[in-house]
């Protein structure tokens, strides 16, 4: 049977665009937890309920969208809805993942310059991290099941969280290294599975390449010819371009670059407020990286003057254009080849070995999140060639471990659904808050 790459899928009862649509809404609302629950609340809804992708379609997108720079979860959602109604989908997917926690983000960036943290917010959230924990150790689970099938992807996978989460490995020599021991494990003798016709040319690949580069970057060449390139917006703009490019690894490469130039090389956002930005966009759906949007708001807001306001709604739009615009462009460029790419015996192997390697990844991620959400104080220590998370132990907090309990009761035993279990925390939380019992 063959395969052609002309955005259609292969598996299952195709849904029409407004079917979509609305299923990539209640993503974007829901889409809470970083990365790793995001990618499997993807999966839940799109393989296993809707069957609207495979399972080899989607963890051959994933192990493409790990390889890229930015948010891979976004980027896997463009995928899923390029592949299904083609550029047009890939639009609705990308920008309705993004688009419901980029305006909580806002609102609670605006309330947070004008009056500091709010204590009710600060409580629904802090319940709804500890439901979100049980739903990246579900993610974990799921996704470990459908990845690895040999010993030896255990031992990738295990092989590559211990690298990153022990020795701070840089996410790209990780899956380097997993993607040549796959393509090496493969014999040139094997044929593939089964034939995959690439239908796009060369040509319309370089015009889409040369189409996004241009939505990307143009905007920004106006605002620094308009403003000057010294003038806060232009700095936020060419700044979180360039993170949009050199960081790979996900939105956790990005925040230990950024926070340390935003506070210490550029001084817009002091320590403290840079870690409230990261609890903000941990606690709100859509990708970790929506902390760039906090980082503009603020950045802006702080130099905006009399017009502090509009400036810094100014900051936060340019950093969100800056972030996510060039996301559709590798996605929209390297799409076409996914397929082609996991039908070759070699290429297919070295994927699967990323694959591997993802887990091991996402383990690593998982892990950070509950150091976390489970203690009020984590410090990151060396010891010679090793990294380690650290957590004071005097800062565990009762409270998340009774919150978590409920939320993998109803999660994991009674099947509950996401946004009930998400409800349900987030109000115990703020009881607890009210009513202190811990």
């Amino acid at each position: 049977m063959d395969h052609n790459i002309d955005g259609s899928a292969v598996t299952g009862a195709q849904p029409t665009l407004r079917e979509a649509f609305g299923l990539w809404w209640q993503i974007g609302i829901l889409s809470f937890g970083g990365p790793a629950a995001q990618i499997a609340l993807m999966h839940k809804m799109i393989v296993d309920e809707k069957k609207w992708l495979g399972e080899r379609q989607f963890l051959n997108a994933l192990s493409f969208c790990m390889l890229l720079p930015g948010p891979e979860a976004m980027q896997l959602a463009t995928y899923a809805g390029w592949r299904m109604h083609g550029v047009i989908g890939g639009l609705i997917a990308g920008l309705l993942f993004v688009i419901p926690g980029a305006i909580i983000v806002l609102i609670l960036a605006m309330m947070y310059a004008a009056f500091g943290n709010v204590p009710v917010v600060e409580a629904l959230f802090f319940g709804i991290k500890a439901a979100v924990l049980i739903i990246v150790i579900e993610a974990l689970l799921r996704i470990a099941k459908k990845a690895l099938k040999r010993p030896e992807h255990w031992w990738l996978a295990g092989a590559s969280f211990v690298a990153i989460f022990f020795f701070a490995l840089p996410f790209p020599l990780i899956v380097l290294l997993a993607g040549l021991y796959g393509f090496m494990r493969v014999t040139s003798s094997e044929e593939p599975e089964h034939h995959v016709a690439i239908s796009i040319k060369p040509a319309a690949t370089i015009k889409t390449v040369a189409l996004w580069l241009a939505i990307w970057l143009l905007p920004l060449i106006a605002l620094s010819s308009a403003l000057g390139e010294g003038q806060i917006l232009s700095q936020i703009g060419w700044f979180f371009s360039k993170l949009a490019v050199v960081t790979f690894g996900g939105a956790y490469a990005v925040l230990a670059y950024m926070g340390q130039d935003v506070v210490t090389s550029f001084g817009w956002l002091e320590a403290g407020q840079m870690m409230d930005g990261l609890g903000l966009a941990e606690t709100t759906p859509g990708p970790l990286i929506l902390v760039t949007e906090f980082v503009g708001y603020m950045a802006a807001y702080q130099q905006g003057g009399q017009s502090a306001l509009l400036m810094g709604i100014a900051g936060a739009t340019v950093a969100l254009w800056a972030t996510f615009a060039p996301c559709f462009l590798w996605i929209f460029a390297g799409a076409p080849y996914i397929e082609w790419i996991s039908a070759q015996p070699r290429l297919k192997g070295a994927l699967t070995g990323i694959t591997a390697a993802v887990v091991g990844v996402i383990l690593n991620l998982s892990l950070w999140f509950a150091l976390h959400v489970f203690f009020g104080k984590v410090e990151l220590v060396h010891k010679g060639p090793l990294s380690l998370w650290t957590p004071d132990l005097a800062t565990l907090n009762t409270g998340v471990i009774i919150l978590a309990g409920i939320s993998g009761y109803l999660l994991l035993w009674r099947h509950w659904g996401i946004p009930a279990v998400l409800a349900i925390a987030a109000a115990l939380a703020l009881l607890l808050r009210f009513v202190p019992l811990f």
